[in-house]
């Protein structure tokens, strides 16, 4: 199911004042009855009969209802005008494969000739509905945002348990909404920051509805794992953390603890990747058996565990990137992607961890330790031990200078140490010494660079 987002229509999406000033002062006319329209479009929001009360007795109300509504339909609707920002909003949401709805206290035929009249395509109008009663609706369309200019659409938001994200074009503005805008000239710009692809992430884990989060104790997969419990709760939640010589050792006890602290059940299956040629050749196409290798066992494991998707932490930059194997063996093998889903980048994933407190929010990225072995140079446990064995000693001996450390192994006893600035100029012959102590023969020093093994697979491929 696509994301969906509801909308208020009066002076949320549509500036109705001039049709509901014209045809307030047509039914006055016509009823011999003083009704001030000023007034009237200065407190738009609350269903038509709330404003009648306010100029007629109860027992002429409801026929003066049915008139103002027939005036509005005839002439009304033509004369009011999409605010500032609706268009781009309703175009930023179908940007994302997104869904419109308007959700609205104005009767739903009305409301349609409205939108017709000003040029805006939504895919679903609900009438008749005020306040809290506008939640129904926007859980029956399973929406994960709700805009609007009242403070009762806030109500109807935190019913349906979407996000509510007010604007000031009304009346009287939603204070109390989840996000504030003067605006819908400043959706589309909210909508491509954090606040809304959390909103999408929350409402992508609730259709998927139970997971199985392959955790490598990263960042991403970690975000993923914390995001999954806050919205699903840990009894539809697990962790796995595939157990293979490819994860340092330092990982596991890691991800033990960090799934205790969010109280979800952590499993530790092994897998077997080692069995399989293509890995073992480690051609360019290593990882595309090695994610193969996970999801053939997570996939099984996730039906005998009564959930209904494996999940991995692959994020919006990881489907920018040039070469991912791995993903795609993923996707062959139907894995849920929720960040990418929800557009999250890496670094919007940092920032929540650090919103929400996660011990991984600034982790250093860390891909399996077959990612060290240079493309063509055959990967064995051997060969995955000592880089583990070297990677450990120098994090031991350079303490918290380093953040980001590889030591590549290039085949025929050769490492290089890829570091960080900082523990780069503090790199001396003591730590070369516990490189080649780990089982290389010579050793040279760089500066860190992400993907930086890929670089012969791209020259072969000029």
């Amino acid at each position: 199911m696509p994301l969906t987002v509801g909308f208020d229509l009066d002076m949320t999406l549509v500036d109705t004042r001039p049709g509901v000033h014209w045809s307030m002062t047509r039914l006055s006319e016509e009823l011999g009855v003083p009704i001030d329209a000023d007034v009237v479009v200065s407190r738009l929001g609350p269903p038509l009969e709330v404003e009648l009360a306010h100029w007629l007795p109860e027992s002429q109300v409801s026929a003066a209802a049915d008139r103002f509504r027939q005036l509005m339909a005839e002439a009304g609707a033509a004369n009011c005008s999409a605010l500032r920002g609706a268009a781009e909003a309703v175009a930023a949401v179908r940007g994302s494969a997104g869904r419109v709805v308007v959700v609205t206290a104005k009767q739903a035929v009305l409301a349609e000739q409205t939108l017709a009249a000003v040029g805006l395509e939504v895919d679903a109008v609900h009438g008749w509905l005020w306040g809290a009663a506008k939640g129904e609706a926007l859980l029956t369309e399973g929406a994960a945002v709700y805009v609007g200019d009242h403070p009762h659409d806030v109500d109807g938001a935190r019913v349906a348990g979407a996000l509510s994200v007010g604007v000031r074009t009304g009346g009287t503005p939603p204070l109390e909404a989840d996000v504030l805008l003067d605006d819908l000239t400043d959706f589309p710009a909210w909508w491509s920051g954090l606040d809304a692809r959390l909103a999408r992430l929350d409402a992508r884990l609730r259709e998927l509805g139970s997971v199985l989060v392959a955790f490598s104790g990263g960042a991403d997969s970690a975000f993923l794992l914390a995001a999954a419990v806050r919205t699903l709760g840990p009894d539809r939640v697990v962790a796995a953390t595939a157990v293979s010589p490819s994860l340092a050792a330092a990982e596991l006890p890691a991800a033990a603890a960090y799934a205790e602290g969010l109280g979800v059940r952590h499993l530790t299956p092994g897998t077997d990747e080692g069995s399989r040629p293509g890995y073992v050749a480690n051609a360019g196409d290593r990882c595309f058996h090695c994610k193969a290798t996970l999801l053939d066992t997570l996939r099984p494991l996730a039906v005998s565990l009564g959930l209904a998707h494996v999940a991995t932490g692959t994020n919006a930059d990881d489907a920018l990137a040039g070469f991912r194997p791995g993903i795609r063996a993923a996707a062959e093998r139907g894995a849920a992607t929720p960040l990418l889903d929800s557009e999250l980048t890496k670094e919007q994933i940092r920032e929540a961890s650090r919103r929400w407190g996660l011990v991984t929010a600034d982790k250093s990225a860390l891909a399996c330790l077959a990612s060290r072995i240079a493309y063509g140079v055959q990967v064995t446990p051997s060969r995955l031990a000592r880089v583990d064995a070297a990677e450990t000693a120098l994090r031991a001996h350079l303490g918290e200078l380093v953040t980001d450390l590889r030591v590549r192994d290039l085949g025929d006893g050769a490492a290089r140490v890829e570091l960080d600035a900082v523990a780069l100029a503090a790199v001396d012959e003591q730590a070369l010494e516990l490189v080649r102590a780990s089982g290389f023969e010579t050793v040279s020093v760089a500066a860190y660079r992400s993907g930086s093994m890929n670089d012969a697979l791209l020259a072969a491929d000029r």
